[in-house]
């Protein structure tokens, strides 16, 4: 890619409405966010004592580095909920007034009309901010029960939506905000969240696709806010936002996401480059574009994180950096060493909540520099960053075999896939996305096998040498969510992954045809589309184990000579002149303190 410069002006944000005052509710979030989310650990399933245990770890080891607001995620108001799934139809815990509460048998502490007052009485004693997860609109328990809109005569029925709803969560209908009613209903939530002692509130399914329903229920949580009389941070999920939407977003809201939820995946770490770098003109003190969560440590009950331990450090130095909210994802109780530094080093975390004009300056063959400046100071920081990656060394594009795109409910349609391979050594399985965004593109190759005069060979008997799963992991005889892969109500081998997936294999000689069947499986819950592709002897682009990445002192603005300090080392450098450079890893960053010398 062609190397370019962004010269960004230090105040980034001119696109204010009406006038040049800022928004009143940037107050509430100065600097980035910094704080958990019980979702990437416990998804739907978090119990009041889980949470008192979360909270005392991260006010014991995390408080003292600036890590304050304790969220509660989705479905705490669904008293059976499991997993990180969703039951459709199942009976929600909601008051007289259409407002969902928190499910006794999780937190029984809310028993007696108490809510989730006596969760954040406890998160504040230990110093904490307490944050809540809802869904945006009314519970479609409340439209089927038709109960009462507090502060109107309308009822829930009157106000619903039921043309605007989620198409991943059963829940909720949207709000109606033309209705009379619609604004007394917000009003009532946030005047109960506010009662409880709520400071921060993640609602969801409200910005993608940032569509005219979404927009005015925004609004209307911004009104209904700002009448509550405390100061709630706002962040608005999932994503990715629109950057069309990008100012009357940050009008809005303290923070939105910029991405669909963020796993432990190498794909969507590379991707956060342009998602942060597009997002720069919208930055502002208050205004948080969103990277998501941070899986790092132990995620999903009990696995450790998939990324390596240079990954985190990449992510974190990106998300620092770019002056996204740092919402951390893992079991607190049970934190390493490495996860605890990493997240505990005050000269990173200053970059994070200290620094200005933050800008992507270079991006040259996935090798990239940014750069932010040192408020009060002729210093910068600058983070390295060698993204290059063998993750994915095929061209997709060149593709011997490329299905046509499909969709639907799980194995309605199963693929027959023949392909002349012609005693190929190289044999490349891919998964695409079918041009709709790879999500819920679970996927599978059922009795994938080689023939030819050496006789029959299963694939799934063999060892791939490279597998990679645009959300989990690549599996043998299993779906890419660990369900025995079945067609017809029986037991199949096979490979489960889901896009975008490339799977690997060497052959031995004597195999010239490769057939298998194809089909969309369970996970998908009937909303993927996607395409199989078949590589044979493809080209293989390998990249450098290391690469040098270098930054222009021009580039910063600094002419002669300067001091280096590397930030996560907690050590000087030296000094350079004219430039600085570091030889980096694959999927490895640096982050270091420029100071320009007299």
């Amino acid at each position: 890619m062609k190397r370019r410069l962004m010269l960004i002006a230090t105040v980034t944000v001119t696109m204010l409405s009406c006038t040049n005052a800022e928004p009143s509710h940037w107050i509430f979030a100065p600097t980035p966010p910094m704080g958990w989310n019980s979702w990437d650990c416990y998804g739907t399933t978090l119990t009041g004592e889980q949470a008192k245990a979360q909270a005392e770890a991260m006010a014991t080891y995390l408080k003292p580095y600036g890590w304050t607001y304790f969220t509660v995620d989705i479905q705490w108001y669904e008293p059976n909920s499991q997993g990180h799934s969703y039951r459709r139809g199942a009976r929600l815990e909601m008051d007289e007034y259409s407002r969902l509460i928190p499910g006794l048998k999780k937190f029984p502490s809310s028993s007696d009309g108490r809510g989730f007052k006596p969760l954040a009485d406890y998160v504040h004693s230990k110093g904490l901010k307490f944050g809540i997860h809802i869904m945006r609109g009314i519970p479609k328990q409340a439209v089927r029960d038709n109960t009462a809109i507090l502060g109107t005569n309308a009822r829930a029925a009157d106000i619903a939506n039921t043309r605007s709803f989620c198409p991943w969560n059963p829940d909720m209908w949207g709000v109606n905000m033309s209705k009379s009613g619609a604004q007394e209903y917000y009003d009532s939530l946030f005047q109960l969240y506010a009662s409880w002692g709520v400071d921060f509130v993640k609602v969801d399914d409200i910005s993608r696709a940032y569509d005219e329903n979404q927009k005015a229920e925004i609004e209307a949580i911004r009104k209904a806010i700002d009448k509550c009389g405390r100061p709630i941070v706002l962040s608005l999920s999932p994503g990715d936002t629109p950057i069309e939407r990008g100012e009357h977003v940050m009008n809005h809201a303290n923070m939105w996401r910029i991405s669909d939820d963020f796993w432990d995946r190498w794909p969507p770490l590379y991707g956060m480059f342009g998602r942060l770098d597009k997002w720069t003109k919208y930055r502002a003190e208050g205004a948080w574009p969103d990277a998501d969560m941070l899986p790092f440590g132990i995620v999903e009950f009990d696995r450790q994180t998939r990324f390596t331990q240079q990954e985190q450090t990449l992510c974190m130095s990106l998300w620092c950096i770019a002056r996204s909210p740092l919402i951390l994802g893992a079991d607190m109780t049970r934190m390493d060493d490495f996860t605890l530094k990493l997240l505990t080093n005050t000269e990173v975390l200053a970059v994070n909540q200290q620094s200005a004009n933050n800008r992507q300056v270079s991006y040259e063959n996935d090798l990239i520099v940014w750069a932010a400046d040192v408020p009060g100071s002729r210093d910068k920081y600058v983070a390295l960053f060698n993204a290059q990656s063998n993750d994915d060394p095929f061209d997709l594009s060149k593709a011997t075999y490329r299905s046509r795109r499909f969709g639907g409910e799980p194995k309605r349609e199963v693929l027959e896939i023949e392909v002349p391979i012609n005693n190929a050594r190289r044999l490349v399985l891919a998964i695409d996305d079918g041009g709709n965004g790879n999500f819920y593109d679970h996927a599978a190759w059922i009795d994938p096998t080689v023939t030819g005069s050496a006789g029959t060979l299963k694939l799934t008997s063999l060892d791939w040498k490279l597998a990679t799963s645009g959300w989990g992991e690549v599996r043998k005889n299993q779906t890419v969510d660990q369900r025995p892969l079945t067609l017809n109500g029986k037991e199949v081998e096979g490979i489960g992954a889901h896009a975008v997936s490339v799977v690997e294999f060497e052959l031995p000689e004597g195999y010239d045809t490769f057939t298998s069947r194809g089909m969309i499986t369970e996970g998908s819950q009937g909303r993927g589309r996607l395409e199989f592709l078949v590589l044979v002897d493809p080209d293989k682009q390998v990249q450098p184990e290391r690469s040098r990445v270098l930054v222009s002192f021009a580039d910063l603005g600094i002419t002669g000579r300067a001091k280096v300090r590397d930030l996560w080392a907690r050590q000087d450098l030296g000094e350079s002149s004219g430039s600085f450079e570091q030889e980096l890893t694959l999927h490895s960053a640096g982050l270091y303190r420029i100071s320009p010398t007299p």
